[in-house]
């Protein structure tokens, strides 16, 4: 049933832009980084590491939860709009799969926009004059920002589901991002969703400053868990009549 419901998902994708935005919007980060990296040159020696710290930075600060938090406004876009709430309530399958097969489509999102923004990665580095091809390190954490990043689909997704407003929900994950960095930055990481994102990703840093993977995966888990189960439950208790 639940794969079902995600072929579902994927049909309303394909009549639209969305992917399209997410090939589009993350190569202003990437091009905004390489710039600020070919501007400091003197200070900036680490090559790949350090154009890392510049894409990264604005990158994970204000384009990646943002892209994720389009995505789940799109994804609940439908059933705001046209009032079809009675319809998603009395489907015959589980509210639980309907939840988690938008879910699932956003968990792919996170892992689409890491990679693709290492491509753009790689891109850039040829541009500005790099040798040699970047460390794979650098995957490593791009990949394990998504794992921070699915954290923040599930809350967006909460998010996207209870507020009807498009733009709202994008709007928060753009301060959740903002506060993310505060708060990393002063060792309360693993206490924010967003902040786990920046901490996986090594955002703005040219070494793996991450030491507690262990918290790391455990507070990523945890987050995931406790927004997963908040979404299930508001739509069990949602109101049939209510649209």
């Amino acid at each position: 049933m639940l794969l079902t419901c995600v072929r579902i998902e994927q049909k309303k994708l394909r009549h639209s832009y969305l992917w399209l935005v997410f090939l589009v919007i993350p190569i202003l980060p990437a091009f905004m980084g390489a710039g600020n990296y070919v501007q400091n040159l003197e200070v900036l020696q680490s090559e790949w590491y350090s154009l890392w710290t510049q894409c990264s930075l604005f990158y994970s600060n204000f384009f990646y939860a943002p892209l994720i938090a389009l995505y789940c406004s799109y994804s609940w876009r439908v059933e705001h709009l046209n009032h079809n709430w009675n319809q998603l309530m009395t489907m015959p399958v589980p509210v639980r799969d309907v939840f988690l097969s938008k879910l699932c489509l956003a968990l792919g999102c996170t892992v689409f926009l890491q990679l693709w923004m290492w491509v753009l990665f790689l891109v850039t580095g040829r541009v500005v004059g790099l040798p040699g091809w970047p460390p794979l390190e650098i995957l490593i954490w791009l990949l394990r920002g998504s794992i921070g990043g699915m954290g923040i689909a599930a809350l967006q997704m909460v998010f996207s589901m209870v507020i009807r407003s498009f733009a709202v929900p994008v709007a928060l994950a753009l301060v959740g991002s903002v506060m993310g960095f505060l708060l990393s930055n002063g060792g309360l990481g693993l206490c924010w969703p967003y902040s786990l994102m920046l901490m996986g990703m090594n955002a703005n840093r040219s070494e793996n400053m991450m030491e507690n993977v262990a918290g790391f995966i455990i507070s990523f888990l945890i987050f995931l868990l406790l927004f997963t189960m908040s979404g299930i439950w508001y739509l069990k208790k949602k109101d049939i009549q209510a649209a």
